[in-house]
């Protein structure tokens, strides 16, 4: 299931929700002033193949949202220029 995090315009707040189809979106409001104007926020992912040759080690970004903190994962490795 895809799960989307959003912004909301009004309050600032973020957010997740399961969005099944695009029709779904009209729907959403913010749980902390149930404004229905938001932004989708595109999350990063990363992952790892292979040995960690650098010894790099993964980061953790973490901010207030609606569900309690939402959490962003850096994971070290190869990147694609």
């Amino acid at each position: 299931m895809p799960i989307y995090e959003f912004k909301c315009l009004k309050c600032e707040e973020f957010f997740e929700m399961i969005v099944l189809n695009n029709d779904e979106e009209d729907k959403i409001k913010c749980p902390k002033c149930n404004n229905v104007d938001f932004e989708r926020v595109v999350s990063t992912t990363n992952y790892v193949m292979g040995n960690n040759h650098n010894n790099d080690s993964p980061s953790k970004q973490t901010r207030n949202c609606s569900s309690g903190s939402c959490s962003t994962y850096t994971i070290p490795g190869a990147t694609r220029d």
